[in-house]
């Protein structure tokens, strides 16, 4: 893990198969006590590149009254939907409405919780059932079930 930290800051994070909160610059990580058995995940990668300089500068955070963390642990998926927001959504969807068409398509779809990975341009979705490999046709797409 310290070696792939040194790749990227949020490259630890794959070293473990189990759910991990990331803090810091996704550097720090905990072991979280949530589990997506049964549910399946689907990753949409649009042909299009978000500036990491350009969607920090433009964010607009918000403070939540209750951590992250503390919301995902205390919420099933099927309420994260109401409970759980990515701030950079809002001001990368402005200026790239596609991969805002991503999210609602994947709800649409039946997504139980859908949204960017983080400032870039993928969007993932979790839901119930498969989808199909074909859903978002001329996308990359990768997709898998969770045990």
């Amino acid at each position: 893990m310290h070696y792939a930290s040194k790749l990227g800051s949020d490259c630890a994070f794959f070293i473990q198969d189990k759910p991990m909160f990331g803090s810091g610059r996704g550097e720090v990580l905990t072991t979280v006590d949530i589990s997506l058995k049964g549910k399946f995940l689907i990753l949409v990668k649009p042909d299009i590149h978000v500036s990491t300089l350009d969607a920090y500068s433009n964010v607009n955070p918000c403070q939540p009254e209750v951590s992250l963390q503390n919301t995902l642990m205390t919420n099933p998926v099927s309420r994260w939907k109401d409970v759980v927001r990515n701030d950079f959504e809002e001001s990368v969807f402005k200026k790239f409405p596609e991969i805002q068409s991503i999210k609602e398509k994947m709800y649409s779809l039946g997504a139980v919780y859908a949204s960017m990975s983080g400032s870039g341009s993928t969007v993932f979705g979790i839901f119930d059932l498969p989808i199909t490999d074909n859903a978002f046709p001329g996308l990359v797409q990768w997709s898998a079930g969770l045990n």
